[in-house]
């Protein structure tokens, strides 16, 4: 975690740069791609999400060395083979924690914030979770526990492969040719974010896009049906503390409000969205039927701030 934290303290001021670049790149070409409290709403998240992950607020449950320490079979000594394996092993596992989040109710919250931007651009990618306090998928790293891939690698190659996802959250990069056969591409990534009914779960990929066509949820982005972003319950906020834990306020309410004993516990690993009938019936909430026609949430700026970005910012 300390070898984390000091990779994330060089990397932020970089990103941020980047930032700045897309936006003055998206001047030029005169594309719209940031809102003004939209950007402020995504670096407020990324903000709370990098305090929590310096000051390590995460609890392990059980921690990789434990793993590694205990379930080892065998001790590789090639370095550039024990590299390699951490790196497909971390994506591996980086997809199906991905896919879980988007599927299972309770690990929604955890990554709702990050699909809550109805703009898709490279502050979108700063848009993390501070409420993933507790570290619940250390376990999908115990195939590299078995293989020997020390510690000290994992700490290596898990910010990189992090970091390798922050590139592609932009709308300024068309398709990329024979790389859309071999990497999460911007235009995979723009199918990801949207919710469009055909785009809707899928490309959970994080770098190799080869695992979305292994499992059968990879989908091109389209010509004729270009990407409408956000999430189909609007959040309607700016405030990132909101964002963080309005998913999970409904499952507490909708737990508490069911009559249903069994409801009240299955709730929370069921489908992302389900809920029990009674509640559906009593406590209605407005999803977007008509994503194509969904007007985005806008609240105005102060005349000084307009002056300051006149151009979408």
């Amino acid at each position: 975690m300390e070898g984390y934290a000091a990779v994330l303290n060089y990397a932020i001021p970089f990103f941020i740069v980047l930032i700045a670049i897309e936006y003055g790149v998206s001047c030029y070409m005169q594309v719209s791609v940031n809102r003004l409290f939209d950007t402020i709403s995504s670096l407020s998240s990324g903000i709370t999400n990098v305090i929590k992950d310096v000051l390590g607020l995460i609890v392990v449950i059980v921690s990789y060395e434990w793993f590694f320490k205990h379930l080892a079979i065998i001790h590789l000594e090639s370095q550039w083979l024990l590299y390699f394996i951490a790196f497909v092993g971390i994506d591996f596992a980086g997809y199906w924690i991905h896919r879980w989040s988007h599927e299972i109710n309770l690990f929604w919250n955890r990554h709702i914030i990050h699909h809550s931007s109805e703009e898709f651009n490279l502050a979108c990618a700063l848009r993390q979770s501070v409420s993933e306090i507790f570290a619940l998928f250390t376990f999908t790293f115990i195939p590299m526990a078995l293989l020997g891939v020390p510690p000290k690698v994992i700490g290596v190659v898990a910010p990189l492969q992090l970091f390798a996802q922050f590139w592609y959250h932009t709308r300024l990069i068309g398709r990329m040719g024979f790389l859309e056969y071999i990497l999460v591409t911007p235009s995979h990534h723009r199918v990801h974010h949207s919710i469009n009914p055909r785009y809707m779960d899928k490309n959970y990929s994080q770098v190799l896009i080869i695992w979305d066509k292994l499992f059968g949820t990879f989908q091109p982005e389209l010509p004729e049906d270009p990407p409408v972003y956000g999430v189909t319950r609007a959040v309607k906020t700016w405030n990132p503390w909101l964002i963080n834990f309005q998913h999970l306020w409904l499952l507490i309410k909708d737990a508490w409000r069911t009559r249903n004993w069994t409801d009240k516990l299955r709730i929370w690993f069921m489908p992302t969205g389900w809920r029990p009938a009674d509640v559906v019936l009593t406590y209605p909430v407005p999803y977007t039927s008509d994503v194509y026609h969904r007007p985005r949430y806008e609240t105005s700026s102060s005349i000084s701030l307009s002056g300051m970005f006149p151009y979408r910012w």
